[in-house]
């Protein structure tokens, strides 16, 4: 793959959802349908994934850089047979090299992990996007202290990655407040709705938006802690000037959530 790759934020929905029943049984079908249908839109397959997820926090910008990362079941009270799933898909030392080198050369903290597991944020959606696991993929954390320019830093950091076949993921939720799925419908429109229309800004309005997300409509109501909405900060920060735009709205227990498309 030589042409530049898109960059994406996706929702990876709730635990193990496509690994078990759910009441109703279609709640994350759109969600399952667009997943799927991922890889086809991106065309060949790249290089590596370098995927930011909502479930792993570092003191400062760590790689996965084992050569098979094991499963990390990140999460409880599911059924047994979700603490079972296996994605063999096989880690990229070299590319989370390269992912480190330019981090570094930003001036962002940066290290190495080559225990480091796939968390659900990881495994999950990549299961739909890539089943056959032929990919190999990186994970990278978020910073502890969440500060909105450092994620954007990072993102700008990694986007040569870009232009030499690696796919840049930011997986997480653009609704999450596990108290108000399903109660709190207007506030979670009221934010996409915002969200929507930073992403699809010009790049300096739109980086200057998201350095200032919580002062948007319901942003605290949707977001009381912030760790699934900054995956989406690395991923605008690596779209440099590319557009963006809503890919996918979806309803998660009726509360909508949204994933957005760079380039």
């Amino acid at each position: 793959m030589t042409k530049r790759t898109p960059v994406y934020f996706i929702p990876h929905g709730g635990g193990p959802w496509p690994f078990m029943a759910w009441n109703p049984p279609d709640m994350w079908a759109r969600l399952a349908g667009f997943l799927k249908g991922l890889g086809a839109e991106i065309g060949p397959k790249p290089k590596a994934v370098v995927i930011v997820s909502g479930h792993w926090e570092e003191r400062g910008f760590i790689l996965q850089n084992g050569e098979r990362p094991p499963m990390l079941y990140d999460y409880s009270g599911f059924p047994a047979e979700t603490y079972e799933v296996q994605y063999p898909a096989p880690g990229s030392p070299a590319v989370a090299g390269r992912a480190a080198e330019l981090l570094r050369a930003a001036g962002l903290d940066t290290g190495l992990n080559p225990e480091r597991g796939f968390d659900h944020g990881v495994f999950v959606p990549m299961s739909l996007v890539y089943p056959e696991a032929d990919v190999p993929i990186v994970q990278l954390s978020l910073a502890r202290r969440f500060d909105p320019e450092l994620h954007l830093a990072a993102g700008r950091a990694l986007a040569p990655l870009r232009d030499e076949g690696v796919l840049i993921l930011g997986a997480g939720m653009s609704f999450h407040n596990m108290m108000g799925f399903g109660r709190m419908k207007a506030e979670a429109r009221a934010f996409d709705t915002w969200l929507a229309g930073a992403v699809a800004s010009p790049r300096a309005e739109r980086e200057e938006a998201l350095r200032h997300w919580a002062k948007a409509p319901s942003a605290r109501a949707c977001h009381p802690r912030e760790e699934h909405l900054l995956p989406l900060l690395v991923a605008a920060g690596a779209a440099g000037d590319d557009a963006g735009a809503k890919v996918l709205e979806d309803l998660a227990f009726g509360t909508v959530n949204s994933a957005f498309r760079f380039g």
